[in-house]
C-alpha cells in the first residue's frame, strides 16, 4: 500500500516547516505569550487583578443577568473546569463574583457578577483597553489588522466569536 501524499484527503503533512511558515507560527506563539503577560502584569500592578480574572468579569458583565453556567464559562475562556473552579474560588473570596446553584438542575452552578465585581471591571477596563491599543493595535496599520482578522477567521472559523466593543 502506498503512503498517502500531503495533498491527499486525510493525509498528514509531516514535512519540516518552511522558514516563512515557522516564522508565522512562532510569531503567533510568542506574540500571544508576550502580549498576555504584559497585559496581565499591568492589571495585577494597577488593580490586583489577573488577566484571567479580568476575562471572567468581562464575560459576566456582558450577560443580561451578569451570570453564566460554570461549564460554559470554562469553555468560553478556554480553561479547564478545575482551573476555572480555582479561579472562581479566589474571586468569590474577594467578593467579585458569587456562586449560585441552577434552579432547574441542582448539579449546575452559575457564576454571577457582584456589584463589587462590576465596579472592579469598570475600573480595570481602561487599563486593559489602553494596553491592547499600546502593545498591539498601535503597532499595526489598518491593512495589517484586516489581514490578521481574515487570517484568524480562516484558521479558526467563528472561533473569535462576534466582534464586540468594550474589550
Amino acid at each position: 500500500m502506498a503512503t498517502p501524499t500531503a495533498t491527499e484527503p486525510g493525509a498528514r503533512d509531516t514535512r519540516q516547516l518552511e522558514d516563512l511558515e515557522l516564522a508565522a507560527w512562532r510569531g503567533l506563539l510568542f506574540a500571544y505569550r508576550n502580549l498576555t503577560a504584559a497585559i496581565d502584569e499591568r492589571l495585577e500592578r494597577e488593580h490586583g487583578l489577573s488577566l484571567s480574572s479580568y476575562e471572567v468579569l468581562l464575560v459576566l458583565s456582558k450577560e443580561d443577568d451578569h451570570a453564566m453556567r460554570m461549564g460554559n464559562l470554562a469553555d468560553l475562556l478556554l480553561l479547564s473546569r478545575s482551573g476555572l473552579t480555582r479561579l472562581v474560588d479566589r474571586m468569590v473570596a474577594r467578593g467579585l463574583i458569587e456562586r449560585h446553584t441552577c434552579p432547574v438542575d441542582r448539579r449546575g452552578t452559575y457564576a454571577r457578577l457582584t456589584e463589587a465585581g462590576m465596579a472592579m471591571f469598570r475600573e480595570a477596563q481602561p487599563t486593559n483597553l489602553a494596553a491592547i491599543r499600546e502593545l498591539f493595535v498601535s503597532r499595526l496599520d489598518p491593512a495589517d489588522l484586516e489581514d490578521l482578522a481574515r487570517a484568524w477567521e480562516r484558521v479558526d472559523p467563528g472561533g473569535g466569536g462576534p466582534a464586540e466593543p468594550g474589550c
